[in-house]
């Protein structure tokens, strides 16, 4: 058990989009952090039609049809969302470290009615695609043992400048000379995933 916890800590940090979302793994500190991986996981089964957008395609369908695609399209997400995720953790225990969490980034948290409501609702189907593959994500977390760390993408670098005892212009800066040796891509969607990686390995059991 020693040796296993004197190896580096790393946290990983995503950003959901529909079908897919951008991961960092990240470890150090707010000063000086190290990113460590990073990528894009598919969390939509492409051989089902509308797995992008379920509620989408269930939208004008026969309530039964429509229960039946959005439960097979959630299955499909949350199993290949834990699948990148073991592979994404085994990748990085391979190079040496131990992860310890990951951080999501959420919406508004506002709460979804039932899907009757949900589909009536195109706004609301918006709302409710989102939650989808960002659940997916914390599910995937917690089958593979980690402590999730979920912040509202609005409060994020407010909670990290408090957090880290740093302005929030500086993060910014730091965030953004990160991504200049490591190149392309390094766009909105790594900074704010690295932000959350951080997050959560600073709020992670175990430092």
């Amino acid at each position: 058990m020693a040796k296993k916890n004197a190896r580096p800590r790393a946290a990983v940090g995503f950003r959901a989009h529909s079908g897919w979302a951008a991961v960092v793994v990240v470890g150090g500190k707010f000063a000086s952090p190290l990113v460590i991986d990073r990528r894009r996981v598919e969390i939509a089964d492409a051989q089902i039609p509308g797995s992008k957008q379920p509620f989408h395609a269930a939208e004008g369908l026969p309530f039964k049809e429509a229960q039946r695609l959005i439960q097979r399209c959630t299955d499909s997400t949350d199993s290949l969302a834990e699948r990148a995720l073991r592979a994404l953790v085994g990748a990085v225990e391979e190079k040496g470290y131990r992860v310890v969490g990951c951080g999501l980034l959420l919406a508004s948290g506002r709460a979804l009615p039932d899907l009757a409501a949900i589909l009536a609702s195109h706004a609301l189907i918006h709302t409710a695609e989102g939650e989808m593959f960002r659940e997916a994500l914390v599910k995937a977390s917690e089958r593979c043992g980690l402590a999730v760390t979920k912040v509202r993408a609005r409060e994020l670098f407010e909670t990290a400048a408090a957090v880290s005892g740093t302005a929030a212009d500086t993060i910014q800066r730091r965030l953004a000379e990160l991504g200049r040796p490591l190149g392309p891509p390094w766009t909105q969607d790594q900074k704010l995933a690295t932000l959350a990686g951080l997050l959560a390995l600073t709020s992670s059991p175990g430092q």
